[in-house]
């Protein structure tokens, strides 16, 4: 059996979701202000947003979904437990943890900070520095000319998604999902080493409800 049940992880995110919702409704700074976002934001190199400085409509929306879904997560729980862990659980604990997987990934390996672009975004970005450093704080035409030809830029450069994908590329969001992906990962695991005494237990009920059934058929 593990050492902490799926059920008080699921119960513990849910009232996580439950306090997100709260204070983006209230006062979203304090979201964006702790030392665990700033912490991953650092390591990874997220950029800050100025987006969470101040309530706003869209923080109000992401407040309720946030609400309903930590209120459906402890409703789903008072399901009985051979429904939940096999069936309701089981799928859902999978598919939350790949789809955050996915966000994580996109919002780092895609964004500017990603190793993919990072390296020659940052490297034509000094060359420009350098040049301005030296010309005093103007960037010389034949430097921005040559940086920007295309024998000598940099065969990856970060270009700025047009369809709104760039939102997502945030130390808040980063913070978010990278904490929802190992949680229910973790939730996946804890159910797969549940089943089994969940099995034994409808196994045995199984057999008792047998014998009873022959006990009231011999009388």
């Amino acid at each position: 059996m593990p050492l902490i049940a799926a059920k008080t992880i699921i119960t513990s995110i849910s009232l996580f979701h439950l306090t997100l919702a709260f204070f983006f409704l209230t006062n979203p700074r304090t979201i964006d202000e702790q030392a665990i976002v700033f912490v991953m934001g650092e390591s990874m190199g997220m950029p800050a947003v100025r987006g969470f400085d101040a309530q706003s409509p869209a923080l109000a929306f992401l407040a309720v979904v946030l609400a309903l879904l930590g209120l459906s997560d402890l409703v789903s729980l008072s399901m009985p437990e051979e429904l939940g862990a096999l069936y309701y659980w089981g799928t859902q604990a999978p598919l939350r943890s790949l789809f955050s997987m996915a966000l994580v990934f996109y919002s780092y390996f895609l964004g500017p900070s990603s190793p993919i672009f990072g390296t020659a975004s940052l490297s034509r970005a000094g060359r420009r520095a350098a040049a301005a450093g030296a010309t005093g704080g103007v960037v010389p035409p034949s430097t921005s000319t040559s940086s920007s030809s295309p024998a000598s830029a940099p065969s990856s450069i970060y270009r700025p998604s047009g369809w709104g994908g760039d939102a997502l590329k945030n130390r808040v969001f980063f913070t978010f999902m990278f904490l929802e992906m190992i949680t229910w990962f973790w939730i996946w695991v804890t159910l797969r080493e549940e089943r089994a005494g969940v099995v034994e237990k409808l196994r045995a009920a199984g057999r008792a409800e047998r014998k009873r059934g022959v006990h009231e058929h011999d009388e």
